[in-house]
């Protein structure tokens, strides 16, 4: 996600190379730049010039350290913008009611059954909920087979009556269910709508006044740009939502959906989904996905995705590592196998510090791992625990038993030293950075 808008801002950044200070003078043509990236990912030119004019304003205002280049001020004044134009902290769903009811609604098409879903499934195994996915869609041919395919996948239970033509009795209905069977949380799928609908728009506000939800959710596709952003503003209008939830955002390199929406509408993203897997849903948070768009990598994201696979002291073990600059080529080994298992391989590999560049532009699949692999295999324990052993004579003959070059060998040497020093910055580097690795959630 976000790869044509990192790439235009890493250019941008790159005019300020060899400056010696910020001035109103050499900032302007980087301000121009990063103007252009965000208005070219889709996000409205309003917003993009007031967002540049007080990152302008900031970095010249800035106290700035002797350490640092212009380029690594205008780099954090930018990455402290965009949390701040994203919502700043991340916030997660309403919960409170016997049961919690949460009301899905957005277009046709954007995701919302399959969303409904990972919901469900979020809710299960993160906030230990016992969750009822209700069918609230009527119009829709096998709306209701869907919604149970989707809750059988997630293994949810679902509520539906299909001779029921009355979505509001059905919620209503569904409620009472949910209160008598013990269920906690009842998340309520709607029929896609078009908000030029008159009729539908009414019907979605009579479901919220009758099933009074402490959440209502819309749903909109991130691929949509710019047209997401007005028909969030139109939907809010009519049924006051308390967040979005931006589908489809691993297929939108752009981002201006993610980047406007919450400006615009003045309701925070709350979730994002990143896959078509029932699992593939994260909760929202500006400041990870700041550090993402900048190329900075997500750190954290990456290592709670470990802690899904590793008990708590693998965790606590991996953690450390990062922090005392200690990860090893047996690391990098374990970690390449664990990421298999997680989903999307290259949106995995991009959460690592300095790994961005090396994978966009390849087409992710488990064989892009095999000369890697293969190099690391090649070496002696003794290189794998520390690759400063490997001279030139040893880079030969991994080269040849891995059946790879000498350059690929060196290339990946390369690469895993900087990645390891992008690693230290990143979990040491300041007190932003300290407070973002202290928030990390613990099993």
């Amino acid at each position: 996600m976000f790869e044509s808008l990192t790439d235009k801002l890493e250019r941008a950044f790159k005019v300020l190379k060899g400056q010696g200070q910020v001035t109103e003078i050499n900032i302007a043509e980087t301000i121009k730049e990063i103007r252009r990236a965000l208005i070219d990912a889709d996000v409205n030119y309003k917003i993009a010039k007031e967002f540049t004019d007080e990152v302008r304003q900031k970095a010249l205002g800035a106290n700035v350290l002797k350490a640092l280049s212009p380029s690594q001020v205008l780099v954090k004044t930018t990455h402290d913008e965009l949390v701040r134009l994203m919502g700043g902290e991340a916030e997660n769903v309403n919960l409170t009611g016997n049961p919690a009811v949460i009301l899905i609604a957005g277009l046709q098409g954007s995701g919302k059954t399959t969303f409904c879903g990972k919901l469900g499934y979020y809710l299960k195994t993160r906030k230990s909920g016992r969750p009822l996915l209700v069918a609230c869609d009527i119009y829709r041919p096998a709306a209701i087979d869907q919604l149970e395919i989707t809750g059988k996948t997630a293994e949810i239970p679902v509520y539906s009556e299909r001779e029921n033509k009355n979505p509001v009795d059905i919620a209503r209905k569904a409620i009472e269910f949910a209160r008598s069977q013990d269920f906690n949380m009842v998340i309520i799928d709607t029929a896609g709508r078009m908000h030029v609908d008159e009729e539908m728009m009414k019907e979605i506000e009579e479901i919220k006044r009758s099933a009074k939800p402490a959440e209502t959710l819309f749903v909109v596709d991130a691929m949509t740009g710019q047209d997401a952003v007005n028909t969030a503003r139109v939907f809010n209008e009519r049924i006051d939502f308390d967040g979005v939830v931006l589908t489809k955002l691993d297929g939108d390199t752009r981002g201006g959906a993610a980047l406007s929406i919450r400006a615009e509408v003045h309701k925070p993203i709350k979730f994002i989904g990143t896959g078509e897997k029932y699992d593939s849903l994260d909760l929202f948070y500006p400041d990870r996905m700041a550090t993402r768009i900048l190329g900075m990598g997500d750190i954290v994201t990456f290592v709670e995705k470990v802690q899904e696979q590793y008990d708590e002291e693998e965790a606590k073990k991996l953690h450390k590592k990062f922090i005392k600059n200690q990860f090893t080529f047996n690391d990098f080994y374990s970690q390449i196998q664990q990421i298999k298992k997680m989903g999307n391989l290259k949106d995995m590999m991009g959460m690592i510090p300095g790994m961005g560049k090396m994978i966009k532009n390849f087409d992710f699949d488990e064989k892009v791992f095999m000369r890697t692999e293969a190099i690391i295999m090649s070496m002696t324990p003794a290189e794998r625990e520390n690759p400063s052993l490997i001279s030139g004579s040893r880079r030969k003959r991994i080269a040849a038993g891995s059946g790879s070059t000498v350059e690929d060998v060196n290339r990946l040497l390369k690469q895993f030293d900087e990645m390891r020093k992008m690693m230290k910055m990143v979990t040491t580097g300041g007190p932003a950075l300290q407070n973002m690795m202290r928030r990390m959630p613990q099993k």
